[in-house]
């Protein structure tokens, strides 16, 4: 399977710029024929959960139309974050694009306590089946600190943990050993999809990676640049497209 993940400088509150974003990096992506492709945690709205009331939608907004258009043009699955609404309950969630298929809502279960006074946790958990081997394991930032997550993502067979982030340059280094730890405690290629720049008052720290069965850092971008990381966890190999290579895209 062909995993990408993306490293991307969010828009504050803008969803539409956002998706302009998204639209263009999943173009540049798609010269690698990729299966999926994870942002981060609220990725079209940026991490601004003060503003997440106003912001916050449905999955089948009409403005998310185009990448469900993408996925099925390209049998893609695509993950993006947005704030959702139901009942004037205020989720924190990724929307799964599948080809030809309905879109999943996976609402984060395990909030971080500042987040706790804006969002409900979500009740639904999430493995999204890939072929005939492999199963994915979508995770939203402050999940992948949680043991009752991941186990559930080893109890349903996951083979593929994919963790959806901000992540400051203050907390990034922790998180990135316990990552490391998932991969090698429960024997699975390991992702992580992080932003640069700012959003909602933290210093974003980048370094989207991606780590081996055994917790070794396979790869890794850097701490201030957007891009792509795209891993095939069948050859192994590695593609990168950073910076200008992006800008370049139509």
């Amino acid at each position: 399977m062909r995993i990408c993940i993306a490293q991307i400088e969010p828009i504050k509150g803008d969803i539409q710029k956002n998706l302009d974003k998204h639209l263009k990096f999943i173009t540049a992506a798609l010269a690698k024929r990729p299966d999926l492709i994870m942002f981060p945690e609220l990725s079209l709205t940026g991490y601004e959960p003060e503003l997440a009331r106003e912001l916050a939608t449905h999955p089948y907004d009409e403005r998310l139309t185009p990448l469900q258009e993408i996925s099925d043009r390209n049998n893609l699955i695509i993950g993006v974050g947005l704030p959702t609404i139901s009942n004037h309950e205020i989720c924190i969630s990724m929307i799964i694009f599948q080809p030809n298929q309905e879109r999943i809502t996976y609402s984060k279960q395990y909030l971080y306590p500042t987040e706790k006074r804006i969002f409900t946790p979500g009740t639904t958990p999430c493995v999204i089946p890939f072929g005939k081997t492999d199963i994915i394991a979508p995770a939203i930032c402050y999940e992948l600190s949680n043991s009752e997550h991941v186990d559930y993502a080893h109890k349903m067979n996951a083979n593929i943990y994919i963790a959806s982030v901000l992540n400051s340059v203050n907390g990034v280094d922790a998180d990135i050993e316990k990552l490391s730890r998932t991969a090698s405690g429960y024997k699975m290629v390991t992702f992580m999809s992080n932003y640069i720049g700012t959003s909602g008052g933290y210093e974003c720290a980048g370094k989207s990676s991606v780590w081996d069965t055994d917790g070794n850092l396979i790869a890794q971008l850097d701490s201030k640049t957007e891009g792509l990381l795209i891993y095939d966890t069948q050859t192994k190999s590695i593609d990168m497209q950073r910076g200008e290579m992006l800008k370049m895209q139509p």
